[in-house]
């Protein structure tokens, strides 16, 4: 169960944008992860075809602005700082390439949260980058207390959600969150969901069924017991679902499915007023969309490309990415989707490594496309998260045309 929060010190923020400094995280920037083969597709209208073989790309994929920006604060604060020891609270983002790139710029990566004995080694001297997600205030806290210096990488987004939660904090409601207990962004939510004097509370719920037994709950009360149990790990100290399911308000992890979003605070917004009636229930109930821009546009435009005859769809991101996640869930319900983590998992035309949602555990499928096998046209679809590089796509593009007998030279010349 997790703790009260303390009331964080003032961080010892670094600017690191600089004018001199961000000319040449640019340019390292684009050595990294720019794609000429992507921006040339996208210029042709997200389609490109050599022989019979024709790859389209979703109108909006991959980086977003808020991850263009932890990455650029990333790569400054290595220029700024030297030989000074970096260290990066957890992942920067959910994409295991670009990860790895911090760490070969040796930035060394705690645990999020970090051990005991990882917030111990810390000393005045040392940078923490904050990551996209943000952090919980316990952990800003102590590393504030160990006198490092941060460089806070948190999404705009993100934050307009704490500044959501705070205020129901304020106004006496409790936080209901749509999304995953475990996630770095969630649990950093919860922690501001408890208000600045600490005695604000939350309930994190996941699914439509989540929502359902809350919503019981409130239209009708409950086994007090049985409900805690049911949610254990996923609610704030002192939570009493008699006391604290009166008055709620409701936010999201940003990443999380729209369209569930949205219904799962039609739900819960029936519910309230089913209990006290339409006019109590606009005092004992409040929304706020809360769903990042970025996350709507990869949603919307995997819609719009599900609208185009496709034989195959393949996902590309990081496993542990909840906005990609939520795109394999859409497309699958369409045609046949693979989630990839990079062009490394196209072994050929007859084998493919993908993760699968519901095991969560990558798997090796044989014969995964017969229409690939054979030498008649074929449309594969791709698509990405907002922590996908532009780079990770290109080598999917030109991997699937080389398992087609097209060469990268006849792609480029495409």
């Amino acid at each position: 169960m997790s703790t009260p929060p303390i009331p964080a010190a003032k961080p010892r923020k670094v600017n690191v944008r600089t004018p001199e400094v961000m000319a040449r995280v640019q340019e390292q920037v684009e050595t990294h992860y720019r794609s000429t083969i992507v921006e040339r597709v996208r210029q042709a209208g997200g389609v490109i075809t050599v022989g019979n073989t024709t790859i389209r790309l979703a109108r909006q994929f991959g980086f977003c602005y808020g991850v263009e920006r932890a990455i650029d604060l990333a790569y400054a604060a290595r220029k700024v700082f030297g030989d000074q020891r970096l260290f990066l609270l957890g992942e920067i983002i959910h994409n295991p390439e670009v990860n790895r790139q911090l760490s070969d710029m040796s930035i060394l990566m705690l645990h999020n949260p970090p051990t005991e004995q990882e917030f111990e080694d810390l000393q005045p001297d040392d940078i923490v980058i904050i990551p996209a997600f943000g952090a919980t205030t316990a952990i800003m806290q102590r590393i504030n207390e160990r006198g490092c210096r941060t460089v806070d990488t948190t999404c705009g987004d993100v934050m307009s959600v704490w500044r959501r939660v705070r205020e129901y904090a304020r106004r006496g409601l409790t936080s209901i969150i749509h999304g995953k207990a475990a996630h770095e962004e969630t649990r950093a939510t919860a922690s501001r969901a408890q208000g600045d004097d600490g005695m604000g509370n939350y309930l994190i719920i996941l699914t439509l069924s989540d929502a359902d037994a809350v919503c019981e709950y409130i239209r009708h009360g409950g086994e007090k017991e049985a409900f805690l149990k049911r949610f254990n790990g996923a609610w704030s100290p002192g939570f009493d679902p008699d006391v604290h399911l009166r008055r709620i308000g409701v936010a999201n992890q940003t990443t999380m499915l729209k369209s569930e979003t949205e219904e799962l605070q039609s739900r819960l917004r029936q519910a309230i007023t089913d209990r006290d009636g339409t006019d109590l229930a606009l005092e004992n109930f409040s929304v706020f969309d809360t769903i990042c821009g970025a996350t709507q546009e990869r949603q919307d435009a995997l819609y719009e490309m599900l609208k185009q005859p496709m034989d195959l769809l393949l996902v590309v991101g990081g496993y542990n990415s909840s906005n990609t996640t939520h795109l394999v869930e859409i497309a699958q319900e369409y045609l046949p989707t693979f989630f990839i983590k990079d062009s490394s998992c196209l072994k050929s035309l007859e084998e493919i490594v993908h993760f699968d949602l519901h095991s969560r555990h990558e798997q090796n499928t044989a014969n995964y496309s017969s229409v690939l096998l054979g030498s008649g046209p074929v449309t594969i679809g791709i698509t990405a998260g907002a922590s996908c590089p532009n780079n990770l796509i290109e080598e999917t593009i030109l991997r699937l045309f080389s398992l087609r007998g097209i060469p990268a030279e006849q792609v480029l010349a495409a």
